[in-house]
């Protein structure tokens, strides 16, 4: 991969052996690495041991969970905060987990929709809720700094699953409950 990066610095009209570039390849292939290391994560096996069964059936939320993201199409950042909800059956997850796959999917090249859409659908296959409901919001350089250069303009996406699709005022009460 250091091979690569030095070609990609010559091809953009650079001298990868200049002073400030030597170790731009290592520490460059050290941030994808972790930028990608989503990939060589297993979303069910991040979760499966922090289920627990228990009572609660009343909406668990957690909010504004800071995300940042390598768009797929560019390679260019995008970052924001996700809303995640569920309405438990019988199965809760420690709520630190929900952070960790909100950042598991994040941290692979993606589109912001299924990022939204994947980190839905494994809370809902791995807790059988009545419902899952995730929003993001999200700022995409990839719109700001090319293309139609529109600073500070917010991508939102939302994933509801069960009873946050089905049920109008289950999803107003996650809707109102992120926006306090």
């Amino acid at each position: 991969m250091e091979d690569l990066i030095r070609e990609l610095l010559t091809s953009v009209g650079e001298d990868p052996n200049r002073e400030g570039l030597l170790k731009t390849p290592g520490r460059v292939k050290r941030a994808l690495g972790f930028l990608t290391e989503g990939y060589r994560q297993d979303p069910a096996a991040l979760i499966r041991d922090a289920v627990f069964t228990d009572k609660y059936e009343e909406m668990v939320v957690v909010k504004n969970i800071p995300l940042y993201s390598l768009c797929e199409h560019h390679l260019l950042p995008f970052f924001g905060e996700a809303h995640v909800a569920y309405l438990p059956k019988g199965r809760l997850v420690g709520i630190s987990k929900i952070a960790r796959m909100v950042d598991l999917y994040a941290r692979r090249l993606q589109v912001q929709e299924r990022l939204t859409q994947q980190t839905a659908e494994t809370l809902h296959e791995i807790l059988h809720p009545y419902g899952v409901g995730v929003v993001i919001e999200a700022q995409h350089l990839c719109m700001q700094m090319r293309g139609v250069q529109k600073s500070g303009t917010t991508v939102t996406t939302s994933a509801m699953l069960g009873a946050f699709r089905e049920n109008l005022s289950t999803r107003e009460e996650f809707l109102t409950l992120i926006k306090r």
